[in-house]
């Protein structure tokens, strides 16, 4: 997997994306509920990372969560992303990082529905979905 990372310097990170998926990305921001491009979509394919196209979640393990932003049962291949404690807002989360390229995605909770009862929190703005990979 070594061979598959993508680095960039901050320059570069910021000439290849938009001021919002920057933010999310790069700075573990988060975009508002309800706003993000995918938190409603119903299309099938494979989500992939809006940083370096990683293939991250498959349309089959969408689900609606009620939360405003896409949500997902387990990634498409379960060592595509990165699982770190993340202790900021004054509380513990699970964050979930693009393994490929670093990027911030979103968190994982253990809310979601069978079979793995996990919530794969993830901005919009971090994924862009390919209809051709469903």
């Amino acid at each position: 997997m070594a061979d598959d990372q993508v680095t960039k310097t901050e320059d570069e990170w910021r000439e290849n994306l938009t001021p919002e998926q920057y933010q999310v990305l790069r700075k573990a921001g988060t975009e508002p509920a309800f706003t993000g491009k995918f938190w409603d979509c119903h299309d099938d394919g494979m989500y992939k990372c809006a940083g370096c196209g990683a293939p991250l979640f498959s349309s089959q393990t969408k689900f609606e969560s009620g939360t405003g932003w896409p949500s997902f049962t387990e990634p498409a291949v379960a060592d595509a992303v990165e699982l770190r404690e993340d202790s900021s807002h004054g509380m513990v989360r699970t964050e979930v990082v693009c393994r490929r390229c670093g990027g911030h995605l979103g968190h994982v909770f253990p809310d979601g529905p069978g079979p793995t009862g996990q919530r794969y929190c993830i901005n919009s703005c971090s994924l862009d979905l390919d209809p051709d990979a469903a």
